[in-house]
């Protein structure tokens, strides 16, 4: 088996940049160990906590005990299935903020300031603003990937953005264009009333193409001789086989799983090889480290009158909503009800949003457990830019171990000061005229919890990650002894060999992580293909004029 470019990973990325290769006339291979993704389950985005709790199409990873949660295990859901995290993920679109991607570049991701990565997010998108405008500047609508607007009809997805202007913030009609900050309708991948994942968008286009073609099986090592990537080797049932590449091995994993191939490899940090008796091929300090990720907590209220999703939060209303989005794609289920957020600066001082807000009508945890008895919402709200950094290590040289994951959640001394700004400002949101008829009472942290110490133990006793894994194989300068890949994507120090996904992120963006994914994928297809980069879109996004002084 044989091809130019082989793509370990049918996600996000992977699926882009195969898109884009066989769009230019190339043979490509996508290697993918996860199934179909035909399933209803998948397909229907009401139903979104069920296959990210299915081993069928979740790998099932855990993180070790987390010190800062009292050693709680926390899930780490990935996609074990065509579209990756794309076909489990809630499908909220958010590309991040402009300067999240100018200090990408300060870091050593040279050309991948904002200015130069806009141009990706618009040949991405295939954007409809559900009639609250948007600037052409600013937002793709010819692209793959399918951007749309929920229709907010539940009064307590209004209420919310209402509240958050009592507040005194801002309204924002899209947060992925000029203005991220302020409060207003979200952007979900959702076309249609079904899920459209990175599998939709970009891999079934490039399978129809007959350039490019999935072969199943668990990719085990990645073939180095003489310092070139030859290869991937992968088991497919009891056997084993090995595919080759004419032209380059396309690393796009996920930032859990490219970290730990990269290691079976013999590419990361040699002391740590050496310990699970594996020939270091090249040593890559930073190979595993730099982890970082989304913690969140669920704000949640009793509601005074029966106007959430609760109605259906029982056997016969499940059915319901499932027959009618059998029959016709409509209805509650063909929505991930994240219909309204926002993107706010805890205190002044701080340049542009460091704390982001999805709000669901309905009080349940992400996944889908422990849903609140009654009629009931909640705000789910998280810091942003956490100072925190964890690893991904092998747990032995076997590629069927799970590898070892530790985010080292709430290490840094910011942390908890910071979830102490997102809950009281939550409350504040919350305790807005527009919810006076609405809420009853607060559910969690409940109105008990007002101390800092009180707030830090409910954040160590109930914060979730927020499922936003990402900067394992850090871009930056070839000669940072802690960068894994250069600012074409190349594995420094291995040739024909790159790596495309979260993973290469220097640091957390602002919000969901699936659109800045794809955009990878986008950019990394033209250095990967010798083209020359789309042209700078040099506009500058609004910073609040008085964030010095004024937090609002």
């Amino acid at each position: 088996m044989q091809a130019d470019y082989i793509v370990v990973g049918a996600g996000s990325a992977g699926c882009t940049v195969a898109f884009r290769l066989a769009q230019a006339g190339h043979s490509v291979i996508v290697i993918e160990y996860g199934g179909s993704d035909k399933s209803p389950l998948i397909r229907m985005p009401g139903a979104l906590s069920y296959p990210m709790n299915m081993p069928i199409y979740d790998w099932g990873y855990r993180t070790e005990p987390e010190p800062g949660l009292k050693d709680r295990r926390l899930a780490c859901p990935r996609g074990k299935v065509i579209g990756g995290s794309s076909s489990i993920n809630g499908m909220v679109y958010v590309r991040g903020h402009a300067k999240d991607f100018d200090t990408w570049e300060e870091m050593g991701a040279r050309g991948w300031s904002f200015a130069d990565v806009l141009p990706y997010f618009k040949r991405q998108e295939a954007w409809e603003s559900g009639g609250h405008g948007g600037d052409p500047v600013w937002r793709g609508t010819d692209g793959p990937l399918h951007v749309t607007r929920g229709e907010r009809r539940n009064p307590l997805t209004l209420a919310f953005v209402e509240a958050g202007i009592q507040a005194g913030y801002r309204y924002t009609g899209d947060y992925n264009g000029h203005r991220q900050e302020g409060f207003g309708p979200m952007d979900r991948t959702i076309y249609r009333g079904k899920r459209w994942s990175a599998a939709n968008a970009y891999l079934y286009p490039a399978l129809e193409s007959g350039r490019c073609r999935i072969v199943r099986g668990l990719a085990q090592q990645i073939i180095i001789e003489k310092g070139c990537a030859r290869g991937v080797r992968l088991r497919q049932g009891k056997s084993s086989r090995t595919l080759f590449a004419d032209r380059e091995v396309i690393l796009a994993a996920s930032s859990i799983n490219s970290p730990k191939l990269l290691m079976l490899s013999g590419v990361g940090p040699a002391d740590h090889l050496r310990s699970h008796g594996i020939d270091v091929v090249a040593d890559r300090p930073g190979v595993g480290q730099n982890l970082q990720d989304h913690l969140e907590v669920y704000i949640q209220y009793a509601a005074k009158k029966p106007v959430s999703l609760h109605r259906y939060w029982n056997p016969l209303g499940k059915m319901k909503v499932g027959l009618q989005w059998l029959a016709n794609a409509s209805g509650p289920g063909a929505s991930n009800q994240f219909e309204s957020g926002g993107f706010i600066r805890s205190a002044a001082g701080i340049e542009y949003p460091d704390i982001q807000f999805h709000f669901l009508p309905l009080a349940v945890r992400y996944d889908g457990r422990s849903a609140a008895r009654g009629h009931g919402f909640q705000a789910h709200v998280g810091p942003m830019r956490s100072l925190s950094r964890g690893r991904v290590r092998l747990r032995g040289a076997d590629p069927a171990q799970d590898p070892i994951i530790e985010f080292n959640y709430l290490s840094h001394e910011n942390d908890f000061k910071d979830f102490r700004n997102c809950i009281r400002l939550t409350r504040e949101v919350f305790a807005q005229k527009a919810f006076e008829d609405l809420i009853d009472r607060e559910i969690q942290p409940g109105i008990s919890a007002q101390s800092d110490a009180d707030i830090d133990e409910f954040v160590r006793n109930h914060a979730e990650s927020a499922y936003h894994p990402c900067g394992t194989c850090r871009m930056g300068y070839a000669d940072d002894p802690m960068a894994v890949v250069d600012p074409e994507c190349k594995v420094i120090g291995i040739s024909r060999l790159r790596i495309v996904d979260t993973g290469i992120f220097p640091r957390i963006t602002n919000g969901n992580l699936n659109g800045p994914a794809i955009m990878v994928g986008e950019k990394a297809s033209d250095h990967i293909l010798g083209k020359d980069p789309l042209p700078k879109i040099a506009d500058p996004p609004w910073i609040h004029p008085n964030w010095r002084d004024c937090q609002r």
